[in-house]
């Protein structure tokens, strides 16, 4: 693969946690940086010498008259999230995970880029048995699932008979400063902070938890990676039941109120989703470095300073 003396990055979705946070790292590795979103980033995440353009991933035209520079790396973060999954919405989520995929392809393949790497996600997996391996067949039960799918078997066709240098990274559960409030670890986090009572499910559901710094680093080196068309998981691969996650968030910050059993496992609900993550050691060089300690530590630091909590 070429060298590149200064790298310039194209951030699909640089506004969101994710995007945020490889922004932040590509940055103080002195890139030339872009985002593409459909909205200019809120204050805490808006990062200089960042060039943030304003573009809908499902227009074709719009994307192409607004990508005209020169990108060496491409990375997709873009995503549609609903409250209510109406027919609109499931229409918009598939829309914009696969049609957008489709686009975005369009756009690129010809321009000559060094990788494009697609963040997929576990949920793909469906009711797949845990650890999830990237060669299984179940296929998922919900509508960003399906998308995200095919949006992954699309870029593995392209790149084996288009050599359109695209790889796929699957993440799980992904925390860290800066997320949304309404993830699981923020969420517990927020609210043991503030003493409040928060109701969750029973919590016997095992998930994979891993920090966004690790996650970043896993994106740098998919990008230098010399394989193309790989499918390849990203977690922590050590997996935590909510309830003992939350339990452990409590401990730490000695206070909080967690009712377990206040509301419902949601209607279809794989009870064990975490990765086996033996490829990505073995394709790429990554493993997870933060421990579960140290990232929800660094965390609850966060949000300790945001919310002006000694």
């Amino acid at each position: 693969m070429a060298k590149v003396s200064r790298p310039h990055l194209l951030v699909v979705g640089g506004t969101g946690f994710i995007g945020h946070g490889l922004l932040m790292a590509a940055k103080k590795r002195g890139w030339q940086l872009s985002s593409v979103s459909l909205k200019y980033p809120k204050k805490n995440r808006y990062l200089s010498k960042v060039k943030y353009i304003l573009a809908d991933v499902r227009n074709l035209l719009q994307l192409k008259k607004k990508l005209r520079d020169r990108y060496d790396y491409v990375v997709n973060l873009s995503g549609y999230g609903a409250k209510k999954l109406t027919t609109n919405e499931n229409k918009n989520i598939l829309e914009t995970h696969f049609l957008g995929v489709v686009n975005l392809v369009s756009v690129f393949e010809k321009k000559k880029i060094l990788k494009f790497v697609q963040i997929g996600t576990g949920d793909e997996y469906g009711f797949s048995k845990a650890p999830q391996k990237e060669d299984s067949k179940y296929l998922p039960y919900s509508t960003y699932g399906y998308a995200k799918y095919y949006s992954s078997e699309y870029l593995k066709m392209k790149s084996q008979n288009k050599n359109f240098p695209s790889i796929v990274l699957r993440f799980f559960l992904v925390y860290g400063p800066h997320q949304n409030k309404n993830k699981i670890v923020s969420h517990a986090i927020i609210n043991c902070l503030t003493n409040k009572k928060f109701y969750l499910s029973k919590g016997v559901q095992k998930r994979d938890y891993c920090y966004i710094d690790d996650i970043t680093r896993a994106i740098f080196l998919a990008l230098k990676s010399k394989h193309n068309g790989e499918i390849i998981n990203i977690g922590s691969g050590k997996p935590l039941t909510v309830r003992l996650l939350v339990n452990y968030i409590r401990k730490l910050i000695g206070r909080g109120k967690p009712v377990f059993g206040g509301i419902k496992y949601r209607k279809y609900e794989n009870m064990e989703v975490y990765p086996n993550i033996g490829k990505a050691i073995k394709k790429i060089k990554w493993k997870p470095k933060i421990s579960l300690e140290m990232g929800i530590k660094s965390t609850i630091d966060f949000y300790k300073k945001a919310l002006k909590i000694k």
